[in-house]
């Protein structure tokens, strides 16, 4: 069975940078979809940023500029650097990797990390 795994979150001064890193494990196959998304205290799970299989990205305007994602279709993992961390950015990042060749329909997510952005 899948698997996903987050890490790379903790707590940055505001304009700092973080990287995370995800990777979903137990399937041969490669995901047609794997992307970031956050939930911040108090608000509704949001898209962060996503990349399809052939590379193509995706970014919410809050993040367009400071966000890059990136992915490996080899190791099922994708990146997400974030740079000019804002307060705003706070929030538990979760990874999603959805849609293979056979389970079309499939979704997986991971277990969460946070990023805490505070002086």
């Amino acid at each position: 069975q899948v698997h996903v795994v987050e890490s790379g979150g903790g707590l940055v001064q505001p304009g700092g940078s973080l990287r995370l890193s995800c990777a979903a494990s137990g399937s041969i196959f490669s995901f047609n979809l794997m992307g970031w998304y956050r939930q911040a205290a108090g608000k509704q799970r949001e898209m962060v940023a996503r990349i399809t299989r052939g590379g193509f990205p995706t970014y919410a305007d809050s993040v367009k500029g400071r966000f890059t994602i990136s992915k490996d279709n080899a190791k099922n993992a994708v990146y997400l650097q974030m740079n000019s961390l804002k307060l705003e950015d706070t929030a538990v990042y979760y990874c999603n990797a959805a849609g293979t060749l056979i389970q079309p329909n499939s979704e997986y997510w991971g277990q969460g990390t946070q990023v805490t952005v505070s002086s």
